[in-house]
């Protein structure tokens, strides 16, 4: 099995591709081991001294370090992987669950019009980074958005909502008036 690694715009963060699916569908964050419970690749992959987070994606997998070097972090990050897939555990144990959306119903329209733009034009390419983008809501002509993976935390991460996410919706969708990052 080869895995390859690629950088992410967050230096504390790293993208490992395995070359075959993770999550077929969707993604899901552990923050914690207690979070990773749900998943034995991630509880695998914090037993590994210097890991502070966990992304998984349809075909990566971002790991994001404490303190610790990536030259002293990679190799054990790599081993990990390698095992977990070796083992034929699954990655997950369950479905991961869909957030609760908050808007209003009169909102509908535009909403959908957002959701597609993030769907089509902005998730590929933070997927692309190590991350995803998820919406929340729209209220008053803002519109909530999630970041996760490589992108939570990541020094460009305001630089990107405001200069090219927002900039994005306002021109298509006149409702949006700016755009605020919240934790799911």
């Amino acid at each position: 099995m080869f895995i390859q690694t690629e950088a992410t715009p967050n230096p504390a963060s790293l993208k490992f591709l395995p070359g075959r699916a993770v999550l077929g569908e969707g993604t899901a964050e552990y923050r914690s081991p207690d979070e990773a419970s749900a998943s034995p690749l991630a509880e695998r992959l914090f037993a590994v001294a210097g890991v502070g987070g966990v992304f998984l994606g349809s075909d990566f997998i971002t790991v994001t370090r404490t303190d610790v070097e990536w030259s002293h972090l990679k190799p054990a990050v790599l081993g990990a992987i390698m095992e977990h897939f070796m083992s034929g555990l699954p990655v997950t144990r369950e479905a991961q669950s869909a957030s609760a959306e908050n808007f209003a119903p009169e909102d509908a329209e535009t909403v959908a019009v957002i959701k597609e733009l993030i769907e089509t034009r902005v998730r590929p390419a933070v997927a692309n980074d190590g991350g995803d983008i998820t919406f929340q809501g729209f209220r008053d002509g803002v519109v909530y958005l999630n970041m996760r993976g490589s992108c939570a935390g990541c020094p460009s991460s305001t630089a990107t909502l405001k200069n090219g996410i927002e900039k994005l919706l306002r021109h298509f969708v006149p409702e949006v008036r700016e755009i605020q990052e919240v934790a799911a």
